[in-house]
């Protein structure tokens, strides 16, 4: 199943990111897919404010993951696998720890693990169109 959210400008993200929380209740794995600049990070930051995160927030492209926690007590790992070469360098670094660890994850460039992914992962492409963002969430 499809769902659109729509984000007209910067003050659209908070409302935009409880909006999918609701509409992806109960999952935890989530590949986001979107042109360089299209909001990826700026969204997941949005995503982890809203759970509570009180640590600062930043895109994890040097350290591929970052590691938060929710205001639950619950582990959120956030990854960007923009850098990495091949599936390998994913498996070398435990991979699996962390998508199977039943906390949250948020992956951005996740076609370059495309087949490490587990069938339960939240697929989301983000369109950047004139300065306007579509999320499209496949459940």
């Amino acid at each position: 199943m499809q769902h659109t959210i729509i984000i007209n400008n910067i003050s659209d993200l908070s409302a935009a990111a409880a909006e999918f929380l609701k509409i992806c209740s109960g999952k935890k794995i989530f590949a986001f897919s979107g042109q360089m600049g299209a909001g990826k990070t700026t969204f997941i930051k949005t995503v982890c404010e809203a759970l509570g995160v009180k640590d600062p927030i930043s895109s994890p492209t040097f350290s591929i993951v970052n590691e938060y926690v929710a205001a639950t007590g619950e582990k959120i790992y956030h990854f960007d696998f923009y850098r990495i070469k091949s599936e390998s360098e994913a498996y070398d670094m435990g991979y699996e720890e962390y998508l199977y660890s039943k906390a949250w994850c948020f992956i951005e460039w996740p076609e370059k693990i495309d087949g490490l992914l587990p069938d339960n992962t939240v697929q989301v492409s983000i369109s950047l169109q004139d300065d306007k963002r579509t999320l499209f969430i496949n459940l």
